[in-house]
């Protein structure tokens, strides 16, 4: 796969089939559009091409907004890459490039720019300054410029179409399984181990205090999960705490993860992190002594979250 930090950086092609939007989560609906567009620039002997946008329009129409991504830049290259897609064109979106009208969207980007023969969209897609570009502007564009145009429906899993939304609804709910139902694969964050408190080891319980690599990356709902860890080419189980520390007067957030079958030294190190299971919220106990007696109880589920998920731990990835 081939990546282009603007449109100014790509050639024009001679038969593009080409999507656009955001992609954020790359989740299975994604993939559905994907699959199709991959397969259909095969059959009409063309390239594939996406272009999405960076940072999120979201985040530049309505800053005032907050909103949290399922994937860093990176990550979504990464997962893209993994698709068999030709061409991915990263475009900067500014308030200057919202301004595009519709027409000139179609014409001078897609036509005269990429170089598109055909447009496969996702269902109820939309382009263009507010918004105003539909599947139906689409459909009449098309044989003005010589392209056709197909739109794929949304994708249903357990009847509930899949969106980027909904499964940002799912990890506020904690509900990381859901979330991965959705995604295809298991949602994580990346990280670097820092110094903590070291309270962790006094209670047999030694923890990696993560610092995350991507601020804009959403977390989900706080408190105990079963996770895999991803550390030197070796995937290890274990259970992870996000959220305050009220036996400890801790009010500010932190990740703290806890290794099973782990001996070693993660400080500065980088993890990735991946959720499996939540196990519970964040609530206060009874001293240190009923944290030692829940964290004992917290290893327990999780070892056995983890055995059912088929993540095993300490072995090669």
């Amino acid at each position: 796969m081939k990546v282009y930090g603007s449109l100014e950086d790509f050639v024009r092609l001679d038969c593009a089939v080409v999507t656009t939007g955001t992609f954020d989560g790359v989740h299975l609906g994604h993939r559905t559009i994907l699959d199709r567009l991959c397969s259909t620039a095969a059959h009409m002997g063309g390239e594939s091409v996406l272009l999405t946008f960076d940072p999120h329009p979201r985040k530049v129409l309505q800053p005032e907004i907050p909103l949290k991504l399922l994937n860093s830049l990176e990550e979504k290259q990464a997962l893209l890459a993994e698709t068999g897609l030709d061409h991915l064109i990263v475009q900067p979106f500014t308030q200057a490039f919202s301004r595009t009208g519709s027409l000139e969207y179609v014409r001078n980007i897609l036509v005269n720019r990429v170089g598109v023969r055909k447009l496969v969209m996702g269902h109820d897609h939309h382009f263009g300054r507010n918004r105003e570009g539909s599947f139906e502007h689409l459909k009449e564009f098309g044989p003005v410029y010589g392209f056709e145009v197909e739109e794929i429906p949304a994708l249903d899993v357990d009847a509930v179409a899949v969106s980027s939304t909904k499964i940002r609804t799912a990890l506020a709910e904690g509900n990381v399984v859901k979330a991965e139902a959705y995604l295809g694969y298991r949602y994580g964050v990346d990280g670097v181990v820092e110094p903590g408190d070291q309270i962790g080891r006094t209670l047999g319980f030694p923890t990696a205090n993560v610092r995350l690599n991507d601020q804009d990356k959403m977390m989900p709902r706080q408190g105990v999960y079963a996770v895999e860890v991803d550390w030197k080419g070796r995937r290890y189980g274990g259970m992870a705490h996000w959220g305050p520390r009220p036996v400890l007067d801790r009010v500010e957030e932190r990740f703290e993860v806890h290794l099973f079958d782990f001996e070693g030294d993660l400080y500065q190190q980088p993890l990735r992190l991946r959720f499996v299971q939540w196990l519970r919220p964040v609530v206060p106990l009874d001293g240190l002594s009923g944290l030692i007696a829940q964290l004992k109880q917290d290893e327990i589920e999780a070892r056995r979250v983890l055995s059912v998920a088929g993540t095993g731990t300490n072995r090669r990835v």
